[in-house]
């Protein structure tokens, strides 16, 4: 009896130092290259009622409720969703915006996982081309480390912002 109690704390350990070892905070980073200026991407970002045509989320769930409050587009503006699992509940605000280069927003998740993240879109011109980057960062609690054992979270959203970013490419290089 005595070395399978042995045994048990020592697995037992041996995940608490796991959970321990994993990072604090994540960044999730991805960008691609449009062939359309600053000015005719910026809208279908910094206007949440535009996303709907190319979010990666809303090819998970198009049944997903969305609620608009604050303002209609920019720095105030904010969008509530309620999907099914893969999309979960949660809100977006922007919290700033400057128009053709960057939209800042807080994204708030309350399920699946609760969890508060900063995303951001800057817009970068390349001659007759712009450079768009999708970063989101946020702090991991515990759950998101116990989750991060199981699952890549950085392959996981970074595929999802890959085909966001394609699907606003296509939609705004037409």
């Amino acid at each position: 009896m005595l070395p399978i109690l042995l045994a048990l704390a020592f697995i037992a350990i041996l995940i608490f130092i796991l959970i321990a070892g994993q990072p604090d905070d994540f960044i999730v980073t991805r960008a691609a290259t449009f062939s359309a200026p600053p000015d005719k991407i910026f809208p279908h970002v910094n206007d949440l009622h535009l996303w709907q045509a190319w979010s990666p989320w809303a090819k998970l769930d198009p049944n997903c409720k969305s609620t608009f409050s604050g303002e209609a587009a920019g720095t105030g503006a904010a969008m509530a969703w309620e999907g099914n699992g893969k999309v979960g509940i949660g809100k977006m605000t922007i919290t700033a915006s400057q128009p053709g280069e960057s939209v800042r927003f807080r994204l708030e998740f309350q399920k699946p996982m609760q969890a508060t993240n900063t995303a951001e879109f800057t817009f970068r011109p390349e001659g007759n081309q712009t450079v768009v980057t999708w970063t989101m960062q946020g702090q991991c609690n515990l759950t998101g480390k116990i989750f991060s054992l199981f699952m890549n979270c950085e392959k996981m959203c970074g595929s999802q912002f890959e085909q966001g970013l394609a699907s606003l490419k296509s939609l705004t290089e037409r």
